[in-house]
């Protein structure tokens, strides 16, 4: 029971209780404003297949079935309740990137205010809000990690809650959103490990971690780390797709995320990426380091500095999954750095006496944090808020054919019967979203076919085979490096295949590109022979020629 208020003590203002709150709202509006600016950006390829995934969902198809992939199903599904809410589009999409980047401020607010104080929980979700959209981490697209944060952060906070109040369901509610974290994608079980390990330590610090107290607690946080996941199981083998699921997303998973050496991955990627950003980042991380080191040293922020160590410390852990450390895998980290520059400003305040030093250097802090925020917005100040959308989209990804994968899915819809089926040789699953036609074949994907793993040739064949039995009416050729990314030695089984059964069964009728001085081209029909000058790489779109099917007596591959 709390103490009751002295008479003569006056009551907070509502003002100072609300003023956090106003630096969240101001958060929310300036990063949904420029994704509400930006909805239209096309999709990008893993865009695509989520979108793909979420769409067949929502006819009734269980993943797995026409859609081959290593990543859990948790985003497809949040793409299908986006979708389902704001519609199978593009900008459907983004608005589910929207919601869910907006609420993942919220609870990094929530967060930090629990761990720092206010200022910091505010300051912490206004640093988010800026860099999750920031280009570097790829934050403008609705990338799995944002769907991990977005329940990784509410059960960190959960976490906190369930320690100090002593009650079963929040612990267990806690367990289940770090259950959905690694639903989203597999280094989401980053976060959850964290979590256990917090708990043990928790636990050595009071009672012992072999005492039934921690094994009770373990029960509960456990059963609902695992729940996610079991239920998605058992859907997928009542849906008979469970062999396939663990498949893709654990054995070839393995072997994917096994590829690179210790030396590649930091040197080739994340030494890589922290050079191409240290202009943007260099001063943000020198404020996070002062956050460590002011934090440990003020009394009362101590164990939150330790705990924000920690969770930096797994999120970053995900960050490295394969060792690939992609800009949007960056995202895993944000909410623990954005806490971390909230907590650098109130520990730099808090180590500065108010006695000896005037209000100007106390300021200093929150200075040097509007500073590197300000300058975090004018690198990208153009892109957010200046040019056009197709601009920004071609700026984004150079290179990709994702502008062009728009106008090609757009002439197949146009020039074919909803039951269609289509054949994308190439990694462009956004093509089947877009023209709302099945794929001929479950691999969406042609990486996992150009890469150094044992069932890379079987997946070739596999494929040609899929595609030759289900003899799809349009045929998309993805001749752009980026679609494939064949690593040194990858047979071209796939390649020769697809020249010969075009040749034998296909016409060409379109044809999407960039000519120079005219932008974006397509041509359709007779005159798709007479292509214009097209810059580069180009889609090719081929039509089942009539009385193929006759022709086509035996499959061609062996």
């Amino acid at each position: 029971m709390q103490p009751a208020t002295p008479p003569n003590t006056p009551l907070p203002s509502r003002r100072l209780t609300l003023w956090p709150w106003l630096i969240v709202a101001l958060a929310l509006l300036f990063a949904g404003g420029i994704r509400l600016r930006l909805l239209h950006v096309p999709l990008e390829r893993d865009e695509g297949e989520y979108a793909y995934l979420g769409q067949l969902l929502l006819q009734g198809i269980p993943p797995y079935e026409l859609l081959y992939t290593m990543k859990l199903p948790g985003t497809g599904l949040m793409y299908l309740l986006g979708m389902a809410v704001f519609g199978q589009t593009t900008a459907g999409i983004h608005l589910t990137l929207l919601a869910a980047n907006s609420l993942t401020i919220i609870f990094v607010f929530l967060l930090g205010r629990r761990l720092a104080g206010p200022l910091a929980g505010a300051l912490a979700a206004f640093a988010y809000a800026v860099m999750s959209i920031s280009p570097a981490v790829v934050g403008l697209a609705a990338h799995a990690t944002h769907f991990v944060v977005l329940f990784a952060v509410p059960a960190t906070w959960l976490l906190l809650k369930a320690t100090g109040e002593k009650r079963a369901w929040t612990l267990f509610a806690s367990g289940v959103l770090f259950g959905l974290a690694f639903l989203m994608k597999q280094p989401g079980l980053c976060f959850g490990l964290f979590a256990l390990v917090f708990l043990a330590w928790q636990t050595r610090r009071h009672r012992g971690v072999f005492s039934a107290s921690f094994l009770r607690t373990l029960l509960i946080f456990g059963t609902g780390l695992a729940l996610p996941l079991v239920l998605t199981c058992f859907a997928l083998a009542a849906a008979g797709d469970f062999s396939r699921f663990w498949f893709w997303t654990f054995s070839y998973a393995r072997h994917y995320e096994t590829t690179l050496t210790w030396q590649q991955g930091l040197h080739e990627h994340l030494l890589e990426h922290l050079r191409q950003n240290r202009d943007l980042s260099l001063a943000s991380w020198l404020l996070a380091l002062a956050g460590l080191l002011a934090g440990s040293q003020v009394r009362r922020l101590r164990s939150a500095t330790n705990f924000l160590l920690g969770f930096w410390l797994f999120s970053f852990l995900g960050t490295a999954a394969g060792l690939y450390f992609r800009g949007h895998y960056f995202i895993l980290l944000l909410p623990a750095f954005a806490i971390l520059l909230g907590l650098a400003v109130v520990a730099c305040r808090e180590l500065m006496p108010a006695k000896f030093l005037p209000d100007v250097l106390r300021s200093l802090p929150i200075i040097a944090y509007g500073l590197i925020l300000s300058w975090m917005v004018f690198y990208y100040a153009p892109l957010y808020f200046q040019w056009p959308v197709e601009q920004v989209g071609q700026q984004l990804y150079r290179e990709n054919p994702f502008a062009e994968a728009v106008a090609a899915a757009s002439l197949i819809e146009q020039h074919s019967a909803p039951d269609a089926r289509v054949a994308v040789i190439g990694s462009e699953p956004e093509i089947y979203f877009y023209a709302r036609r099945h794929s001929a074949t479950g691999y969406i994907y042609t990486y996992p076919l150009m890469e150094s793993q044992p069932y890379a040739l079987v997946m070739q064949h596999e494929m040609a085979q899929e595609i030759e039995a289900v003899r799809p009416e349009f045929l998309v050729r993805v001749p752009y490096p980026l679609s494939w990314l064949p690593q040194p030695g990858a047979s071209q089984f796939l390649t020769d295949w697809c020249t010969a059964y075009v040749t034998n069964f296909y016409d060409r009728v379109g044809t999407v590109g960039f000519a120079p001085g005219r932008g974006l081209v397509t041509s359709w029909g007779p005159d798709t022979t007479n292509t214009p000058a097209l810059t580069g790489e180009y889609l090719t779109i081929f039509q089942r020629r009539p009385g193929a099917d006759a022709q086509q007596k035996t499959p061609a591959v062996r």
